[in-house]
């Protein structure tokens, strides 16, 4: 296993990334320092714990590889993705998913309730790529229709299903793979792709998305920000 970075390391490394030789701003970038390297290593273990939960693997198993009580992992983990990683924008599409899946009915939350949900914040990378590409809200919600017609549910706390929990949790590994410490837009709709008996990959390829093309426009919009995006 590559050896991570030693301490005099990363010393020099807050020491260059400081505004100034002052012992305060060296502090403050020491505290951001930290705060990213906790954040990829709280990504890493969402990663591998994720894995291990979509193959079957028991709490007390993972509890017993991670060296924790069992009741530790669970309530550590359980809930993943842990929505302090989402964006404010990324938070507002898991809310959108359940008022698309209320407003038509379904008396639960799948992929295609959060593809519809990442039209909700117009701004969000994701909405932005679907625009350019031709792909409306209501061009999805005709196709889900299709294959799922309105119903007459009226829980207005629906569940989310295993595909979508799991496109959801997806999103965490797409931005641990782009090196990001957060859950945008962008990753939800890279996470959707990669279930393709899921009804949102299925809507999305029916409209001539596709995967890789989507991945590249998105790292395209990426480039040059230096901070998560709301």
């Amino acid at each position: 296993m590559t050896p991570g970075p030693t301490v005099e390391e990363l010393i020099a490394t807050v020491t260059a990334d400081a505004e100034s030789d002052d012992p305060r701003d060296q502090l403050a970038a020491a505290s951001r320092a930290v705060a990213e390297l906790e954040a990829v290593a709280d990504a890493v273990l969402e990663h591998f714990v994720s894995q291990c939960r979509n193959r079957g693997r028991s709490w007390s198993e993972i509890s017993g590889s991670l060296g924790v009580s069992k009741q530790a992992a669970h309530k550590r983990f359980s809930a993943l993705p842990l929505l302090n990683r989402f964006t404010p924008r990324a938070r507002t599409v898991l809310r959108a998913a359940a008022e698309a899946a209320l407003a038509l009915g379904h008396p639960y939350i799948g992929t295609e309730h959060v593809l519809l949900g990442l039209f909700e914040p117009a701004q969000g990378l994701a909405a932005q790529v679907l625009d350019e590409t031709g792909i409306t809200r209501a061009g999805v919600e005709e196709q889900i229709l299709n294959v799922t017609p309105r119903g007459s549910s009226t829980n207005a706390d629906p569940p989310f299903t295993p595909r979508a929990a799991a496109a959801i949790e997806r999103a965490v590994t797409e931005a641990l793979t782009l090196g990001h410490n957060y859950v945008g837009t962008e990753h939800i709709l890279l996470g959707l792709f990669a279930d393709p008996e899921g009804l949102a990959a299925k809507v999305l390829a029916e409209l001539g998305a596709q995967r890789d093309d989507y991945a590249n426009r998105l790292i395209k919009k990426l480039t040059g920000y230096t901070k998560p995006g709301p």
